[in-house]
C-alpha cells in the first residue's frame, strides 16, 4: 500500500507528465466516482439544513474553543446566517475537494470510508475519508490558511478546531497517522499535513471536560488573549477572534466597559480592546 507522505509528489509527477504529452491514467471508474461525488456535493449544498435552532456538539465543532461553544449553545440562532457570496464559496470548496480526491485515485492511492459516520463518547461525526488506511480531512483553503498547513503551524492557530476533529475521527477508527490534504484555492498547490501526536488533543479527555463546562453559568476562559496593535499601547483581538460571531458579546467589557471599538484599516477591520492612542483611520463601530 502507498503512503501519505508520497501522495502529493505522486500527484504532481502525473500532472507534470501531462505537459509533456503523457495522458493521465484516469480510469472510467475514477471519473465516474468523481461525477457521483460532485453530484452529491451539489445536492447537499442545495438542500437547506434543519431550521431548528438547536445547539448540538458534533465532531465538526468539538475542537472549537470552549468559550465560543458556550455562547453558541445559548444563542437564539446558533448557526447564524450565511450571505450569498459565502454560499458560493462553500459550493466551489466542496467541488474542489471532490477534484482533489479524483487526483488521489489517479495517483493510485486508496480512498475508502467516504462520509463514514463515527461516534466518540456520544459525539457523532462524518469523516471525509481514509486515504491509504489513514483518516484524512480534505480541505480547500485561502493562501493564508493554506500556509498554516504547509508550514505546520495549525496547532498555533486553529480557531475552527480542525485538530480536535481529526483526533476524534482517529480515535473512532483506531488510527493515528492521518492528517489534512489541502488545496490552495488561489494557486492550485497541494500539501499533505500530518500533525505530530502532541499537537492533537486527547479527545476523550477534551470531551469529558468540555461537556460539563458548557452547562455552567460561568463562562469558560477567553479563547485567545488580545495582542498589541502597533507600539503605542493599543490592544486588538487576534485573528482567531475575527471569525467569531460572538466577539462583541464576549468582549463587552473591553475599553473600560464600552466594548470593542472597530477601525477600518487598509488591511481590513481591526477590533480594539484597549485604545490608548486614537488610530488615524475611520472608526466604523
Amino acid at each position: 500500500m502507498k503512503q501519505l507522505d508520497t501522495l502529493v509528489p505522486d500527484i504532481y509527477s502525473l500532472l507534470e507528465g501531462l505537459s509533456n504529452g503523457e495522458p493521465l491514467p484516469l480510469s472510467e471508474e475514477a471519473i465516474e466516482a468523481t461525477v457521483v461525488g460532485i453530484k452529491k456535493a451539489i445536492k447537499d449544498w442545495a438542500t437547506p439544513r434543519s431550521t431548528e435552532n438547536t445547539f448540538t456538539l458534533r465532531m465538526s465543532n468539538i475542537g472549537k474553543p470552549a468559550r465560543q461553544l458556550w455562547y453558541e449553545k445559548r444563542s437564539e440562532n446558533p448557526r447564524g446566517s450565511v450571505d450569498a457570496p459565502t454560499q458560493i464559496k462553500f459550493l466551489y470548496g466542496h467541488l474542489l475537494e471532490e477534484i482533489v480526491l479524483m487526483l488521489v485515485r489517479m495517483a493510485e492511492h486508496t480512498v475508502t470510508d467516504e462520509q463514514k459516520e463515527v461516534t466518540v463518547e456520544g459525539i457523532v461525526g462524518h469523516m471525509d475519508c481514509k486515504i491509504d488506511g489513514q483518516v484524512v480531512d480534505v480541505k480547500s483553503a485561502s493562501k493564508f490558511a493554506f500556509n498554516k498547513f504547509k508550514q505546520g503551524r495549525l496547532a498555533e492557530d486553529d480557531p475552527f478546531g480542525y485538530l480536535g476533529q481529526l483526533s476524534g475521527y482517529e480515535k473512532a477508527e483506531g488510527t493515528q497517522d492521518g492528517g489534512f490534504l489541502v488545496i490552495n484555492k488561489e494557486s492550485g498547490e497541494l500539501c499533505m499535513y500530518i500533525p505530530e501526536d502532541l499537537d492533537k488533543p486527547n479527545i476523550e479527555t477534551h470531551i469529558s471536560e468540555l461537556v460539563p463546562a458548557l452547562d455552567l453559568d460561568t463562562k469558560p476562559a477567553f479563547c485567545y488573549s488580545p495582542v498589541p496593535d502597533g507600539k503605542k499601547g493599543n490592544m486588538k483581538l487576534p485573528s482567531g477572534c475575527g471569525w467569531c460571531r460572538y466577539k462583541f458579546d464576549c468582549h463587552q467589557d473591553a475599553n473600560d466597559g464600552a466594548g470593542l471599538r472597530v477601525f477600518k484599516y487598509s488591511t481590513g477591520r481591526t477590533y480594539l480592546t484597549t485604545v490608548v492612542s486614537e488610530p488615524n483611520v475611520e472608526e466604523i463601530l
